[in-house]
């Protein structure tokens, strides 16, 4: 009896500590948000009220298997202008979501590797099952420095999942088109969904 007891109150200790981390990371997405919207790089002053996000979900926040590519070839990734950018694959990401095994190119840019302030910059574009209903038709983006891989692992959170420019303005940048083999076949319900105000 006292086992039992005993047992029950370690479950209800471990629930309320489960809730309260739960909580903790849901405020730090929130927190994310806000701070992204605050200081956006094209949208500001009363058009902020058309950012739309998904609820945090703990469900994305993801600690990938890295494996790193070495020296792979450079190629031109399409983008919404007429300017391609260079872009090579740097590693390969792989994990499960909703009971599916998955993997997603990870991006070193040929540009960027000239500025010392970008040199350890990574590029993560993707499309899933929402692009072009719930998100924006071209997809999504995420960022990472190589900083972030650790013991062959990387930790993807798609609850930080942003558009690109393009998604904002019409004409005016060229965003990255996320290659087919970045193309989800699961439903990301996480990160930044479509700018709500009619270009």
């Amino acid at each position: 009896m006292i086992q039992k007891k005993l047992l029950a109150c370690l479950l209800l200790f471990s629930c309320r500590i489960c809730l309260a981390q739960q909580s903790a990371y849901r405020d730090s997405i929130r927190n994310y948000i806000h701070n992204y919207v605050e200081h956006h790089d094209v949208v500001s002053g009363d058009d902020i009220k058309y950012f739309r996000f998904f609820e945090p979900d703990s469900t994305y926040n993801i600690n990938a298997t890295f494996k790193k590519v070495e020296d792979g070839p450079w190629f031109s990734m399409e983008t919404s202008g007429p300017k391609k950018k260079t872009f090579r694959v740097y590693g390969i990401a792989e994990f499960r979501i909703h009971d599916t095994v998955v993997t997603l190119r990870i991006y070193q840019s040929q540009d960027l590797m000239q500025d010392s302030q970008y040199r350890q910059y990574l590029f993560l574009p993707f499309t899933d099952i929402t692009t072009g209903m719930e998100t924006y038709h071209t997809g999504r983006y995420l960022d990472f420095s190589m900083g972030d891989i650790k013991n062959g692992k990387l930790r993807i959170d798609f609850n930080k999942a942003y558009n690109p420019s393009c998604a904002y303005v019409s004409g005016k940048y060229n965003c990255p088109v996320p290659p087919r083999e970045n193309s989800l076949p699961v439903a990301i319900k996480a990160g930044e969904m479509n700018f709500d105000k009619k270009k």
